[in-house]
């Protein structure tokens, strides 16, 4: 499978035509040389957005069914969105070009691009690893109207946030504080519906022993557990305000345990990315970590850590000691083990299914397309997309 990245940015100079967009990119055909050389035979690039569409490059080695002898197809697919008219450049061997008009679904390009001995023979094209480079320029040609439509934004988002500790509208509240009582406790009003639909463990507390009836309308529950200030970030994230990254930094373990108690998927793992990206893990700190991801279901975290001690090895055997690691933590250890040999050895993951050897936001990437829980470990991931994988 070819690996997509972006390649190069479009600088303008001056006001370009109104009614063309460019963009380029760069996919790499891994080991090119051991791909099938069998007439019929491709591989094709993820999907990748461009212009509002989803498109996907498909290369055949050994040439499609109706290509000359010895020659290499290539084939640009548009996989998703409105028909439109298109202009690409592809390798850089003979400057190919083309202008098709595409429709769902449809392809375009060349039966015949170039020999396949010639980009084998040529050192130039294949780098030491034996990877091809294909680098596409697309420029698309959109219909506009001459006069811009005004359409008013969708006033969905700014009423929610208007509802936000509005206490004229909220059945209920919190009081949150250090002490069951509400003497000092900080109140913050909220709405049942709300809460039921975003985040139901909260809601729950509405129903439970820990409710206090203070008047006909208003229900309360007592939360000591959590600061006040952390409260207020995390009621306003329910109500879809983002969080100002000053905030994250701050009470971002706070968060995290906060949105682990009550199940705030989205921002318990925005706060897990955040707490990944401002912490260096060291041979010092790399089991408390590893301990905290464990505790918390923190995939994301528990994969650098390993990730750092597959990489550092030789010195976390003489510094860190594992006689506090679980024992359901080794699998992990040697999956990551496995991913840095890959990786050091200029491997992939081959099986696109291998569920096993996937990284942890693909994982999450998949089981959120299936519409499944994206939470939990590791192995409660891979168990997720195995069962959903049968069944289908």
């Amino acid at each position: 499978m070819a690996h997509l990245f972006t390649s190069s940015t479009t600088l303008e100079v001056g006001t370009p035509p109104p009614s063309t967009t460019r963009s380029s990119f760069n996919v790499l055909f891994h080991r090119f040389v051991d791909l099938s050389a069998e007439r019929g035979q491709y591989v094709h690039s993820p999907e990748f957005e461009y212009s509002g569409r989803k498109w996907r490059l498909i290369v055949y080695p050994g040439g499609d069914s109706a290509a000359s002898e010895g020659f290499v197809s290539v084939y640009l697919q548009l996989r998703s969105g409105e028909s439109c008219e298109s202009g690409a450049t592809g390798i850089k061997v003979s400057e190919k070009k083309t202008k098709y008009v595409f429709e769902l679904p449809g392809s375009w390009g060349w039966r015949d691009f170039t020999k396949r001995s010639k980009i084998l023979d040529n050192e130039s094209l294949l780098d030491l690893n034996g990877t091809l480079a294909v680098v596409m320029s697309m420029t698309m040609k959109e219909e506009r109207l001459s006069v811009q439509p005004f359409v008013p934004k969708n006033i969905f988002n700014d009423l929610m946030n208007g509802l936000l500790f509005d206490e004229d509208t909220a059945d209920v509240c919190f009081e949150v504080g250090t002490t069951e009582v509400d003497e000092g406790n900080t109140v913050f009003h909220a709405h049942r519906l709300v809460l039921k639909k975003c985040t139901p463990m909260l809601s729950a507390l509405f129903d439970s022993s820990n409710t206090l009836e203070g008047d006909e309308k208003m229900a309360r529950a007592v939360i000591t557990d959590v600061k006040p200030e952390v409260f207020r970030l995390l009621l306003a994230n329910v109500y879809g305000r983002s969080m100002a990254e000053d905030d994250m930094k701050t009470h971002v373990k706070d968060i995290i345990d906060a949105a682990d108690k009550y199940s705030i998927v989205n921002l318990k793992l925005g706060a897990e990315a955040a707490y990944v990206k401002s912490t260096k893990i060291t041979v010092e700190n790399a089991m408390d970590n590893l301990l905290y991801a464990d505790a918390l279901n923190l995939a994301l975290l528990k994969e650098v850590v390993m990730d750092f001690l597959a990489e550092n090895h030789d010195e976390a055997v003489k510094k860190v000691s594992f006689a506090d690691v679980p024992g359901h933590l080794m699998k992990d250890l040697l999956v990551a083990f496995g991913m840095s040999k890959k990786e050091e050895e200029g491997k992939g993951n081959e099986k696109e299914e291998d569920f096993d050897v996937m990284r942890v936001s693909e994982l999450r990437v998949k089981l959120d397309k299936m519409g499944l829980d994206v939470d939990g470990s590791r192995e409660a991931m891979i168990e997720a997309l195995r069962k959903s994988s049968k069944q289908s």
